[in-house]
This record gives structure tokens, C-alpha cells and sequence, in this order.
């Protein structure tokens, strides 16, 4: 018990302790932060901290935003503390609020590897790129406006670039290895937040997370990692979900079973569905029964099943997908999304987006059976970029010598995939060869009894089907006393909600009440 504990005092002394930071000024370096021929040099923390105001449900909201760095830092062999990081964040704070109380959040993107540009400049912070989705957006110049449906009337909000993107770089002795996996990942957001907190005065204030797709595998994470570092957090948002990498290995079936009432919700969009009914809803709900039912009976009678019960189940899937029931069986009655995006529009020359398939694209190979790209990814990459690009130096009044890293160099490369889960629950390993983190995030709620959950969905998103989400959350081993912490909001939209704004006025609908329960 005494050698935990010292343990537990030397990680935190890690987490909290490296340099003070003033906000509005450039804090003095560490004195130990040298450097050797061989090592990468440790920057100072320097923030751009700049004054502005917008206006939310009639009200003028005063706020202040600084764009900066942290540095986070491990304990060395000789067991001093040496940074290892540095992260870049743009925080924005309401003037005038009680830090106490003024609830905070820390959101960021997924990837692994991918910054943070897509939720800064999209969903809940004060300023939003307009784009011309669910179509390809024009080129420059873009359009950056004031976000009516910001976050920042009730949270203070702060955009982490995960290390080893954006703006964030190993220093000293650090490289891309030390940030590079699912457990070093939540090692060094644990860190960050940790220090923001201190270094910000921030440990009383109501505290949530906001990840979107990789994003929420590693809230789950965090929801354990900070547990355990004294950070009991008020409320999670997860934002188009994985929360399981073991779901479709070799010879399950799981997956096609949760895909299909995503590919029905498009399939319904796109009119591909006879005698389509008008409520969207009542359909999907048809869709999951038909999933969990006979086609799941299908399914696990695998080679048993009789031609004419292939027939049966072919013809019920096409009613539902819209694909012809030849092409199900040619799949053996398991349709994979990229087959799915290939398939549906094939008559058209088209393709669907994986992350958003109200997104089509021109195919380039009609006769192959795999989409070549991602009409939703291509059709807002530039502006978006050159949009955060331009608000970063003429309206934060940041800029540096560094390039922006939308992918993180090497990141993905050496990504160690292996997970430490938290906890012993219902007999899953601890020692993971792939994150089942929904485990982490059931054993948080047992331990935090009062944290709720907001899982965010789009009805057409193919990276992260909806299914799947409400599966894994509704597996967790939790009761159903703490099953009523956890509440669901689906959207016709896909993997980046926000990029329908209809879509977002009803999620920032649904935030609202979240908040105001999880406070």
C-alpha cells in the first residue's frame, strides 16, 4: 500500500508540477529545460490571449480567448521531472465568471492522429466555417461567422491538438513514440488536463468531455485515467462513437448486424426503399428489430441456413437497404459499408461518402466493387484548413514557425494499439491487444455514480454506425439505475454532425439540457 502510494504522489507530481503560466503572458522557462545535441529543444509557454464578444440567444457574451502551448512532463530515470511535450490548445473563458462554478470542457478529434480543427471550426465554438455540405464546398475565399450555436453560454471550452498534431511537438528527449498508442495517448491528455487545471486555477469547476469518433475511445479512457488522477468529471459527449476495436475480427458477425439500420437510414435518403415510409424513425426502429432478429438468426446459423431461407432473408434485407437481393447474396448476406457506399448509386456512376453518405461523388471505376476515396472527406479538407489557418493569425493573433499537422508525421505508423483496461469487469482482459474502452467508461460510472453520458449520432454516418454505439453502451455491465446517466441524440447528418446545420441547432438543443443535468 505504501509503495502505491508513494507511486500514486510521484505520477501526479508529474501530472501537476513543471512551469507556471500566467495567463496573457510568456512563462519563464524551466530551468532545467536544456538541451542536448541530440535532444529537441524545449520551447518556452507562450500564449496569444486576445478580447472578444458574441452574441447567443440575444445575449452579448464577453469572452477571452489564448491560443498557447503546455508543457507536460514525466519523471526521468534520475527521477526528476522532464518535459516530454509540448500541446497546443485555444481555450475560450467567459469574462466576469465564476471559475468555481463556470463548468469547463475539453473536446477534441479522433484519428487516431487527427487535430482538432474539424470541431473547433465546425461544431460548438464561437466561430464556425460555413461549408456547402452535403455538396462539395467552393473554393476560397471561405466564410468564417459568428456560431449561434456555440457552447460558450454555459462552458467555458478548450480544443486540445492531440500530441504529435496540430501545433503539438515532442521536446527534450521526447518523440513521437512516447505519445504514439492508445495507452501513451491517454497518458498525455491525463497530463495535459491535469496541468491546465492547476495552471488555470480550474479543479472546482464542473468538468466534461467532448471527443468525436477516435475522440470518444479516448474519453472512455480518460473517463478511468482521470478517475484514478483525482479528476471526477461531471459529464462526457460522445460525438460519433467507437468504443469497441474488437467488434469486427475474423469470423464475427456483430458488425453486419449493426451496420444494416445505418444503411437503411441511407437507403431511405437516397428514396431507395419501396413504398418508403414517411417517418424516418418508425422505419429505423423496424430496421434494429429485423437486425436483432431474424437477421441475426441468420447469421449464426452461418452454412446451415437453406437456399430458401437465403432467398427469404435476401429479400427482406433489400427492403430495408435497398440493394438488390442477388448482390446480398453474392455478399453471402453480409454487406460491408464499402461495398454498401459502391452499390447503392452504382445505376448513377455515383458514390457515397463514408463519413457522411448524403456526400456523392463521381466514380471513378464502375465496374470495381470498392469506392477509390470519400466524397465527404475531400469536400471540406481545403476549407476548413485554410479557414482555421486565417482565423488563427487575424483573429487569435497566433502564429508559428511550425507547420499545422492536420495528420500527426508517424503518428498512425507507430500507434501501439495494445490497452490497459480499467477495471476487472465481467472477466474481459485487462491486457488488450486492440481498446475495448467501453469497459473503462462502465467502470468510471460505478466508481462515479453521478457522471452522465451524451451519445451524439448521425443517422448516416458509415465510419461509426449508430448501432454499434447504443450495442457497446448498452454492454458496459452497468444496472439500469445507471443506465438512466446515459441519453442518445441522433441526427440527419453523418460522422460530423455540425456540418448539417439544421442538425447542429438540434444537438446545441439537446447539449443544453445535457449540461443542465450533469452539472
Amino acid at each position: 500500500m505504501v509503495r502505491r502510494l508513494l507511486f500514486s504522489v510521484a505520477f501526479l507530481a508529474a501530472l501537476t508540477s513543471p512551469f507556471v503560466l500566467a495567463q496573457g503572458r510568456q512563462s519563464e522557462p524551466h530551468p532545467e529545460a536544456k538541451s542536448t545535441p541530440n535532444e529537441i529543444p524545449v520551447p518556452q509557454e507562450i500564449t496569444s490571449v486576445t478580447q472578444h464578444q458574441i452574441t447567443v440567444n440575444g445575449q452579448v457574451l464577453h469572452y477571452t480567448a489564448t491560443a498557447g502551448n503546455l508543457l507536460i512532463s514525466r519523471i526521468a530515470h534520475d527521477e526528476m521531472e522532464e518535459p516530454y511535450h509540448s500541446v497546443f490548445y485555444v481555450a475560450y473563458t467567459q469574462d466576469g465568471a465564476d471559475s468555481r462554478t463556470r463548468p469547463i470542457t475539453f473536446l477534441y478529434n479522433g484519428g487516431p492522429g487527427s487535430a482538432t480543427i474539424w470541431l473547433h471550426m465546425g461544431s460548438v465554438g464561437p466561430m464556425r466555417v460555413v461549408t456547402d455540405s452535403p455538396d462539395a464546398t467552393h473554393n476560397a475565399p471561405y466564410r468564417i461567422v459568428p456560431n449561434e450555436y456555440t457552447l460558450l453560454n454555459q462552458s467555458d471550452l478548450v480544443f486540445i491538438d492531440a500530441p504529435g498534431t496540430g501545433f503539438s511537438r515532442p521536446v527534450g528527449k521526447g518523440t513521437i513514440k512516447d505519445v504514439a498508442g492508445v495507452d501513451e495517448d491517454l497518458t498525455a491528455f491525463t497530463r495535459f488536463i491535469v496541468r491546465y487545471l492547476t495552471v488555470n486555477h480550474r479543479w472546482n469547476s464542473p468538468k466534461f468531455l467532448f471527443g468525436e469518433s477516435y475522440g470518444t475511445t479516448r474519453s472512455a479512457g480518460l473517463s478511468a485515467t482521470l478517475n484514478s488522477a483525482g479528476v471526477q468529471l461531471n459529464g462526457i459527449v460522445l460525438l460519433s462513437s467507437i468504443l469497441n476495436y474488437n467488434a469486427g475480427g475474423p469470423g464475427l458477425d456483430n458488425t453486419y448486424l449493426t451496420d444494416l439500420p445505418s444503411f437503411a437510414a441511407i437507403a431511405w435518403y437516397y428514396n431507395k426503399i419501396p413504398n418508403k415510409p414517411a417517418d424516418i424513425t418508425s422505419f429505423l426502429a423496424q430496421a434494429r428489430k429485423f437486425a436483432s432478429g431474424p437477421y441475426a438468426q441468420a447469421l449464426y446459423a452461418g452454412n446451415a441456413l437453406t437456399p430458401e431461407e437465403t432467398d427469404a432473408i435476401a429479400n427482406q434485407m433489400s427492403a430495408f437497404i435497398g440493394l438488390s437481393p442477388t448482390f446480398i447474396k453474392q455478399c453471402n448476406l453480409r454487406v460491408s459499408p464499402s461495398r454498401f457506399r459502391k452499390e447503392l448509386l452504382r445505376g448513377q456512376n455515383d458514390i457515397l461518402g463514408r463519413y457522411d453518405a448524403r456526400f456523392e461523388g463521381p466514380d471513378a471505376e464502375a465496374a470495381g466493387d470498392y469506392p477509390g476515396y470519400d466524397p465527404s472527406d475531400t469536400g471540406i479538407t481545403g476549407a476548413f484548413v485554410a479557414a482555421f489557418q486565417d482565423y488563427l493569425q487575424n483573429d487569435l493573433k497566433y502564429s508559428s514557425k511550425e507547420s499545422y499537422e492536420l495528420q500527426g508525421p508517424g503518428l498512425i505508423q507507430n500507434w501501439d494499439w495494445k490497452h490497459k483496461a480499467a477495471g476487472m469487469s465481467f472477466g474481459y482482459m485487462r491486457e488488450q491487444p486492440r481498446p475495448y474502452v467501453a469497459g473503462d467508461l462502465g467502470d468510471t460510472m460505478r466508481k462515479n455514480p453521478h457522471l452522465h453520458v451524451f451519445s451524439a449520432n448521425g443517422l448516416y454516418d458509415l465510419a461509426t454506425p449508430f448501432r454499434a454505439t447504443e450495442w457497446e453502451l448498452a454492454h458496459m455491465g452497468i444496472d439500469q439505475k445507471l443506465s438512466k446517466n446515459i441519453t442518445f441524440g441522433y441526427y440527419p447528418a453523418g460522422h460530423m454532425v455540425y456540418l448539417n446545420v439544421l442538425a447542429l441547432k438540434s444537438f446545441r438543443k439537446d447539449l443544453e439540457g445535457f449540461y443542465n443535468n450533469a452539472k
